[in-house]
């Protein structure tokens, strides 16, 4: 039993390697809370996939150990984990029926048949299948396909439920509906969600917290406001959204803030010294697009440029604009719709600005 504060899974020094020599994931640790929606995100390769299976228990484990509820499990076998699993490909029973889906977990634990189908309707109505259960999945949409899929993982009230890529096969419109079914479900149940997924929407969109890795390893763990908007190094802060990146080098440290030159003589500017080791250090600047200003008031903002426009994108709530500024022409401010700026034409020579607080020295 785990008391109230206690987290339900604990990772403490895990490692993971395939190979006997490359290390898949460098030494986890990590605690997730009861309740807790957490995704891991990360590109192909950087360990999210196999910290899942670990704690599904469909791969081993090489150093460390993973505690589920106060318990070690490394040595207990999957079905004994009692945990929930929904995969991309549904893995749905063909020659079953939608509510045989449903009634197998349950059947497999030794409960009643009134038991069973009082649980398999609930769990129907619950992602909105109500009246499906004689219906097989070849006769379901793919998005109804994964209501069944999620109802299933569900069904037998576990603790603890993973996602793998479960909106990989979906189409986008259907993606977007299934993000806010899940999230739903999860502040109704209250039950412990693990997702993993390569797509930044769905993990700002569902997380309380998010963890990106790379190449084994968290890069940082953070609720998803936090991660956007105060990246911690510069991986992170490419990562996760739209983000312009400008190289330089510290002049000098002011408390908080620094002064950066860039390179190749294209100007100096104040950031805030988030991820640098001090005056001359190397460093990246982050700066998200919609933080940057277009033809500010004189005076108004402390880091100021003169631009070239490059190119206008409508996007309907915003036009992405592309200017050349500080010796790049990939530079991207984003401006409101709202904010009109009609006249703005290619080629067309502006001022940019931003804020010290929105400009991030990070590392190389």
């Amino acid at each position: 039993m785990i008391g109230r504060n206690d987290p339900l899974v604990r990772f403490r020094e895990v490692q993971k390697t395939y190979d006997g020599e490359t290390l898949v994931v460098r030494n986890l640790n990590l605690d997730i809370a009861p309740g807790e929606f957490l995704t891991l995100l990360g590109p192909s390769g950087s360990g999210k996939t196999t910290i899942l299976m670990m704690l599904a228990g469909f791969e081993p484990v090489t150093h460390g150990t993973i505690h589920l509820g106060g318990e070690p499990i490394n040595n207990l076998p999957p079905h004994k984990r009692g945990i929930g699993m929904v995969f991309q490909n549904y893995a749905l029973f063909p020659h079953m029926t939608v509510g045989e889906n449903l009634s197998f977990p349950l059947e497999v634990r030794g409960l009643g048949k009134a038991d069973v189908q009082e649980k398999v309707e609930r769990a129907l109505e619950m992602v909105r299948l109500g009246g499906y259960g004689r219906r097989r999945p070849g006769q379901l949409s793919g998005g109804q396909q994964q209501r069944v899929a999620l109802a299933r993982a569900l069904v037998f009230e576990p603790a603890l439920v993973l996602m793998d890529e479960p909106l990989g096969a979906l189409d986008k419109q259907l993606r977007d509906h299934m993000r806010y079914e899940i999230k739903r479900i999860h502040e109704s149940l209250g039950v412990t969600v693990i997702y993993v997924t390569h797509d930044q929407g769905e993990a700002l969109t569902l997380s309380d917290r998010v963890a990106v890795l790379n190449d084994g390893v968290i890069q940082q763990i953070d609720p998803p406001a936090d991660l956007y908007e105060k990246p911690k190094n510069a991986f992170v802060a490419q990562f996760i959204g739209e983000n312009n990146r400008l190289r330089g080098r510290v002049r000098d440290m002011n408390g908080t803030n620094c002064r950066v030159e860039l390179d190749d003589g294209h100007g100096e500017m104040q950031a805030l010294a988030v991820n640098v080791s001090g005056s001359g250090a190397p460093t990246t600047l982050s700066l998200r697009p919609e933080r940057v200003v277009i033809d500010p008031a004189p005076g108004s903002l402390p880091n100021r440029f003169e631009a070239r426009v490059e190119e206008l994108t409508y996007l309907g709530d915003h036009i992405r604009t592309r200017v050349n500024v500080c010796g790049t022409d990939q530079f991207i401010v984003k401006i409101p719709n709202a904010q009109g700026h009609a006249s703005l034409k290619e080629g067309a020579t502006v001022t940019v600005g931003w804020e010290i607080d929105d400009c991030r020295a990070l590392d190389t």
